[in-house]
């Protein structure tokens, strides 16, 4: 199996097979790294054996578009790593995989007949974790990757006493509390809720045998969820995450064909299966509010559409609900390739819901970049289809993340505004453009480590500044670390672009600037590049240096610097600004503001 290869990374991704993706990840982990997928390391600590967890692993994170570096550290570390900090012996790791049991809280004996000294020991092994994890944190960028840990049925049917054992499975809810908290305490740290996710699987926790035998702390199945969320931890951190879901509607938001059934005739609401039906179109709802955008791809007679979108009773998705529809006889992929377009995103942005094996299958073919889903089969599978994977996942939830269906909707309204006007820059004038810079908070970090991580047009060295290390960045004297909004007649588009700034006394060096593509050819960037020089020259620096290092995706940010008035420097790739004279005006269409926080 080729690891670049778009349908078997989906067949890798989908497959809930412990014993195939172990297979698949010994094979590839002896392939040479494929460099069109986002190379990403991975340290894992473990508390036990790591066993298959490696293969699985690997597998995982391949499907998802990755390809792992995994260093398992060495058996019996677990603690002492933690503590210093050096997970790897190279470069700091993207992620930390915590591989917990409850060996690491209970204590080697403990008396049934004494459950508040159990109960002091493992609160103080929490206190401990914590302390530790705090500790590693002090000298790494990595994410932290940690899990909830089951209680052993030999702990819990231990206990002859009905109300002890009631004691000990709320000491170990209070455990589970706490390791989820971490979550809450440390913006790199993520908690997987591995013991709710057992609680849907088809397998055990543990293999009794192999646990005594090579001290293996779950099965391969349990293992695999693990990876799975640990995957999905990477997934967001590398920004590979979804912003688009397209969806059909015959047979996936709703039952039956409505150019047969009419209106009145499709299955949606009231008993199985209409309520199936009912319950995605609340999932996809609730994806909405948290920042997906929604784009209706259906072969359908459009009036009959707008319809039911607008009529029936149990219609959860009304016609507001969709940035783009595309309801008419096209190709679905000429259909989805055109509304990426419209959103100034790239089809690679999107997840595809159809029940048609043809249509899947033809979009599969034209569009590679696109996740595609299958929604055929029992429709009680469709929510589970559509959110076991994680395609949508954040680190964090940002403004801009909760706002982004309404300014994609606002986007649209500004390509119809665009018409009638005699030039780009009559337009531009008439928009009314704002740019608002400033530093980043810890309201706006989160969402600049998205930027970084996400942005790939308009990334200008390809630097994918995180979280932690644009925090460190932002409190440092050396450098500056600036957001920036925009703003129109028609809205606020939010934090749209982010710069990272190295300052070394008359000597200021831009280490990376991005820019959501959804505001590029409105000047922004040149705006940015003006204020850029403006905060330098005012604190004194004599030069501003910059850099672009190209990528298969920013092509379209190749000429920006020498655009913005830089000189080719030294160096293949560099560029300098002379600001021992005032930089040139702003483009005259956009009015920079400051805030009044700032």
């Amino acid at each position: 199996m080729a690891a670049g290869n778009v349908p078997s990374r989906q067949t890798l991704l989908e497959s809930t097979d412990p014993v195939l993706l172990r297979k698949a990840g010994k094979q590839l982990r002896k392939l040479p790294a494929d460099p069109d997928l986002r190379q990403v390391t991975v340290a894992v600590l473990a508390t036990s054996t790591v066993g298959p967890y490696r293969d699985l692993l690997t597998s995982a994170l391949v499907g998802a578009g990755m390809w792992p570096a995994i260093d398992p550290g060495e058996y019996g570390t677990f603690e002492i790593t933690l503590a210093s900090g050096r997970f790897t012996t190279g470069a700091d790791p993207d992620l930390v995989s915590l591989l917990m049991d409850e060996s690491f809280f209970l204590p080697a004996d403990w008396s049934p007949t004494d459950v508040p000294a159990l109960a002091a020991h493992v609160e103080g092994r929490l206190h401990e974790l914590g302390e530790l994890v705090a500790a590693a944190l002090a000298g790494t960028a990595a994410t932290v990757v940690l899990h909830t840990v089951p209680l052993p049925a030999q702990v819990r049917d231990g206990l002859v006493s009905l109300r002890d054992r009631a004691a000990v499975a709320q000491l170990w809810t209070r455990l589970n509390a706490g390791l989820l908290d971490l979550a809450r305490e440390h913006p790199q740290v993520v908690t997987a809720d591995l013991v709710g996710l057992l609680a849907d699987a088809p397998f055990a926790a543990r293999d009794e045998r192999l646990h005594r035998y090579a001290d293996l702390p779950y099965t391969d199945g349990a293992l695999l969820l693990l990876a799975g969320e640990v995957r999905r931890a990477a997934q967001a951190r590398a920004g590979l995450s979804r912003k688009v879901l397209a969806l059909d509607l015959d047979n996936t938001l709703w039952g039956g064909v409505l150019g047969e059934a009419g209106a009145e005739g499709i299955e949606l609401g009231g008993l199985y299966p209409g309520n199936a039906y009912k319950q995605l179109q609340l999932s996809v709802r609730r994806l909405r509010e948290q920042g997906v955008i929604l784009v209706l791809a259906s072969k359908n007679d459009a009036a009959l559409v707008d319809e039911v979108l607008a009529g029936h009773p149990e219609m959860v998705l009304g016609a507001d609900a969709f940035a783009v529809r595309a309801v008419n006889w096209k190709a679905k992929a000429e259909n989805l390739r055109a509304a990426a377009e419209s959103l100034g995103l790239s089809t690679e942005s999107m997840v595809f819901l159809d029940d048609s094996p043809f249509e899947r299958g033809h979009v599969t073919a034209e569009l590679p970049g696109t996740v595609v889903l299958d929604a055929s089969g029992d429709p009680a599978h469709l929510v589970r289809t559509l959110l076991r994977t994680g395609w949508f996942d954040v680190l964090d939830l940002t403004k801009t993340d909760l706002q982004r269906p309404q300014l994609y909707r606002a986007r649209a309204l500004r390509s119809d505004f665009s018409t009638g006007f005699g030039s780009s820059q009559d337009y531009l004038t008439a928009l009314g453009l704002r740019l608002t810079p400033a530093p980043v908070t810890g309201y706006t970090v989160a969402r600049a480590a998205q930027l970084a991580a996400r942005t790939n047009q308009f990334n200008l060295t390809g630097e994918r500044f995180d979280q932690a290390t644009t925090t460190a960045m932002s409190t440092s004297a050396d450098h500056l670390v600036a957001t920036f909004e925009v703003s129109d007649r028609f809205g606020d588009e939010g934090v749209v672009g982010a710069a990272w700034v190295h300052r070394d006394g008359d000597r200021w060096r831009v280490l990376n600037l991005v820019l959501s593509c959804r505001v590029l050819g409105r000047g922004i960037d040149l705006a940015i590049a003006g204020w850029l020089a403006r905060q330098a020259r005012a604190a004194g620096a004599t030069r501003l240096e910059a850099s672009y290092v190209a990528s298969k995706k920013n092509g379209v940010a190749a000429g920006f610097w020498t655009t913005a008035g830089f000189a080719a420097g030294a160096e293949p790739g560099s560029f300098v600004l002379d600001l021992t004279t005032e930089p040139g005006d702003l483009p005259g269409w956009i009015t920079l503001r400051e805030r009044s926080d700032a």
